[in-house]
């Protein structure tokens, strides 16, 4: 149809099948981010739980396995990635299915918490995907890699990891609050050690704690120069914008 959002057809073809199994990588990942969660997350209602961009479902795994959420639902552009949530039988996740990329075919308010995982900086249309997590939660968890430092290069390349959009702290916050959102608490953390020892070995260990320490006493001078993560939660907000 014309004029319809969806994902383009080389993004689709470059996820069909990214995802073939359970991943190490993404399951250490799945580490920091579910506690991200829980962090910002705890006090916000969080029965019924959307994961958007779920992936392989490790990041709902290590939520079930954490007793976060009693009804567990995941939303993927790529089959693969959703045959292999559905194979792992990962208790509390009641749906795992395929969709667009950005209509969310479920009612408006469906659900307690919608969760964004490290999606945004692979969309096209970032604000779409969160008008529309807005539109079936009542509160949203969004984390992005923070990518926008003095590293990045001048040019874009595309590889298979498939970034395409470039956070700073603040870019991040602007871009939930120019969608009608109120942030109510936003952070910036460092992967857990041992992600960085499973990608980099023994090296992998001294870049953890020089960009640990460096986060703890340079704090948004870090983010400049480093890849951090950043996290928020957020709800609607039809008034003042914090």
């Amino acid at each position: 149809m014309p004029g319809t959002v969806a994902v383009s057809a080389k993004l689709k073809e470059n996820y069909d099948a990214y995802y073939e199994g359970e991943s190490t990588w993404r399951t250490l990942g799945a580490v920091a981010k579910a506690e991200n969660i829980t962090t910002l997350c705890n006090a916000v209602p969080h029965s019924k739980i959307l994961d958007i961009g779920a992936g392989e479902g490790a990041l709902l795994k290590r939520l079930s396995d954490m007793n976060f959420g009693d009804e567990l639902y995941a939303l993927e552009i790529s089959r693969s990635a959703v045959d292999t949530t559905v194979r792992r039988n990962i208790p509390r996740v009641c749906e795992a299915q395929v969709f667009d990329g950005y209509t969310i075919p479920y009612d408006t308010l469906r659900f307690d918490l919608a969760i964004l995982s490290h999606v945004l900086e692979h969309a096209e249309y970032p604000r779409k995907l969160l008008y529309e997590a807005s539109r079936v939660a009542s509160y949203v968890f969004v984390e992005v890699p923070l990518e926008d430092t003095m590293m990045l290069k001048s040019n874009f390349i595309f590889d298979s990891v498939g970034h395409i959009n470039f956070y700073s702290p603040k870019t991040f916050r602007l871009l939930a609050q120019t969608c009608d959102l109120r942030v109510l608490s936003q952070i910036v953390t460092n992967p857990k050690k041992d992600s960085y020892r499973y990608q980099f070995g023994r090296r992998g260990i001294l870049k953890y704690f020089v960009k640990e320490f460096l986060l703890r006493t340079a704090g948004s001078l870090a983010a400049e120069f480093f890849t951090y993560h950043s996290a928020l939660v957020c709800t609607k907000s039809s008034s003042e914008i914090q």
